[in-house]
């Protein structure tokens, strides 16, 4: 029954009753026959029900986790989107002109000075070993 019991009150800290309300009414429908059993000396049912409780709850806080990382990650690309539109409604009218020491384009490299025509046949030639110098 603490187990139970502590497994529904995780599961309302965890904000079962606005992700997961049906998951949590069925657990805490459980506990409340799990108490009526244990009244009753039935203690067999008793245990059997608080343990269906538990499971419930279990399930009740797993689905309130998901439904609140959820929710923060659909905030958190909305303020994205928002900053994005505002980045560019923000940069969309710049007439800042860019200075003549700044290159626009990306940078080219120098066409080769060596004109040989590379060795016929993919073959390569060996390294010159000039001693080092």
């Amino acid at each position: 029954m603490n187990q139970a019991l502590a497994q529904l009150q995780a599961a309302r800290d965890a904000g079962a009753a606005d992700y997961a309300p049906v998951d949590l009414d069925y657990a805490q429908s459980k506990f409340g026959q799990a108490q009526a059993a244990m009244a009753s000396r039935k203690y067999d049912d008793a245990a059997l029900l608080a343990d269906e409780s538990r499971a419930d709850s279990e399930l009740a806080r797993a689905k309130a986790r998901l439904g609140a990382a959820r929710a923060q990650n659909t905030a958190k690309s909305q303020e994205n989107s928002r900053m994005r539109v505002e980045m560019i409604d923000n940069h969309a009218n710049d007439t800042v002109p860019i200075p003549n020491n700044v290159q626009e384009t990306e940078t080219v490299l120098p066409e080769a000075t060596d004109t040989t025509p590379p060795p016929i046949g993919g073959q390569t030639e060996p390294l010159k070993n000039d001693g080092g110098q």
